[in-house]
C-alpha cells in the first residue's frame, strides 16, 4: 500500500486477546503450530499477536506463544525485515517500531533483528524481495547475516517444496537475476537446490531469464530455462510438468532449431521445409500448439531473434498446424500404406507450397 501497488491481500494481527475469546466471538482455530482464526462471516484470518523463540534447526525449529499480554511491537520484533514490520491500526494509525518507513524510502532490506538468522526461509523471501523490486538493495548488516546463516548450515534445513514456491515467485519478478544473483553471492545456491553453482552459467541464464521474464514468460517457462542443461538436484522432484516439459524442449535443441529458420535466407535453403516441419514434431506443437507463442518469445530472450522473422515463423506454423492431414492419413490406411510417412509428404508438400 505504501508503495502505490494494489494488492488484496490483508493480514490481519490481534492484540489482547486468548484463544479461548477467539473462540467465544465465534471465530474458528485453524493453526495447528500457533493460533489462527477465521472470521465467522467474512472466513479471513485473524491471528493472535505471538512471540517467538528457536528450540530446533529450520524454519521449522520454533516455540511459538501467543497470550493477551503480547503486544503489538513484541509480535512486530519478531518478523523479518523492517518494511514488514510495520502494521496500521483500525483508526489507519501506522505503527512502525523498527524503521520500516524509513527504509522503505530508502529502498533498504534490512533485518529486525539478529534472530533474522535463525529461520532459512527468509534467505528465500529476501532473494525474491530483490528480483520483485530492482531497485531495492540488502542492508550490509542483513548480507552478512545471510552469509552466517549459510555457513552454519541454517540453509540445509529447506525442504524442496518451500524452496519451488519462493523460486516461483522469484521468477514472476521482474528482475528474476537479482534472486539468483544473491543466492550464489551469499553460497546458498548449492544449499536450495543441492547442486554447486556455475557462476558464468547463472549470469548467461540470468541475462536470458530478466529479457524473458520483460517479454511476459510464465515462471514454469523460466524455470525450464533455468535448469535446462544443468541439474535441479534436490528440486527434481517438485518441479512442475510445465517446467519439466520446458526444460526437455530447450535441452533437445527447439530453440536453437526456431533461431536457425528465423534467419534471413533462411526460406532459400532447400532443407528448410524439413528443418520447420522437424521444429514442429520435436516441440510437439501438433498437439500442443499453445506452445508456439511461448517457444518464438523464448528464441527472442536466448538468441535475440529478429522480430519480423518470428512473425513470418510463427504464421507459417501456425497455417501448418491448421493444416488438415484426415483425409491424407485415411487414403494410406485404406490402401494400407505407412500413415506417418504419408502425413508427413503431404505436410512437406503444403510447405514446399507456402513457400514457392
Amino acid at each position: 500500500m505504501l508503495l502505490g501497488e494494489a494488492t488484496s491481500d490483508r493480514d490481519y494481527l490481534v492484540v489482547g486477546a486468548s484463544p479461548q475469546a477467539m473462540t467465544s466471538a465465534g471465530f474458528r482455530p485453524v493453526g495447528k503450530d500457533f493460533p489462527v482464526f477465521l472470521h465467522p462471516q467474512t472466513h479471513a484470518e485473524f491471528a493472535l499477536a505471538r512471540t517467538e523463540r528457536k528450540s530446533g534447526v529450520g524454519y521449522h525449529g520454533f516455540t511459538f506463544h501467543a497470550g493477551p499480554e503480547v503486544t503489538l511491537e513484541e509480535d512486530l520484533s519478531r518478523r523479518d525485515l523492517t518494511i514488514n514490520a510495520m502494521a496500521v491500526d483500525e483508526q489507519g494509525v501506522l505503527h512502525d517500531p523498527t524503521g520500516g518507513l524509513n527504509d522503505l524510502h530508502a529502498h533498504a532490506l534490512r533485518h529486525v533483528s539478529p534472530a533474522f538468522r535463525e529461520d532459512p526461509v527468509r534467505l528465500l523471501r529476501l532473494a525474491r524481495f530483490l528480483a520483485r523490486w530492482p531497485d531495492f538493495d540488502i542492508h550490509p548488516q542483513t548480507r552478512d547475516l545471510c552469509n552466517e546463516m549459510v555457513h552454519l548450515g541454517e540453509a540445509d534445513a529447506l525442504v524442496a517444496e518451500r524452496v519451488w514456491q519462493e523460486l516461483v515467485r522469484g521468477l514472476s519478478g521482474r528482475q528474476p537475476s537479482r534472486m539468483l544473483n544473491f543466492l550464489d553471492s551469499v553460497g546458498a545456491w548449492e544449499a536450495v537446490t543441492g547442486e554447486p553453482p556455475s557462476p558464468s552459467t547463472l549470469e548467461r541464464v540470468g541475462i536470458a531469464i530478466d529479457r524473458g521474464r520483460a517479454l511476459n514468460l510464465s515462471a514454469e517457462v523460466l524455470a525450464g530455462l533455468l535448469f535446462a542443461k544443468a541439474q535441479s538436484g534436490a528440486l527434481e522432484h517438485v518441479l512442475p510438468r510445465p517446467a519439466q516439459d520446458w526444460r526437455a524442449l530447450i535441452e533437445g535443441g527447439c530453440v536453437e532449431r526456431v533461431g536457425r529458420l528465423c534467419e534471413p535466407q533462411a526460406k532459400k535453403r532447400a532443407e528448410w521445409p524439413e528443418e520447420l516441419l522437424e521444429l514442429a514434431h520435436s516441440a510437439d506443437l501438433f498437439r500442443r500448439s499453445e506452445r508456439l507463442s511461448s517457444l518464438l518469445t523464448l528464441s527472442a530472450a536466448l538468441l535475440d531473434t529478429d522480430a519480423s522473422a518470428r512473425e513470418a515463423l510463427g504464421q507459417d506454423l501456425t497455417e501448418l498446424l491448421a493444416f488438415g492431414v484426415g483425409e491424407v492419413a485415411k487414403g494410406a490406411a485404406r490402401a494400407k500404406a505407412p500413415v506417418a510417412e504419408a502425413v508427413s509428404e503431404a505436410r512437406l508438400a503444403f510447405i514446399r507450397s507456402r513457400i514457392g
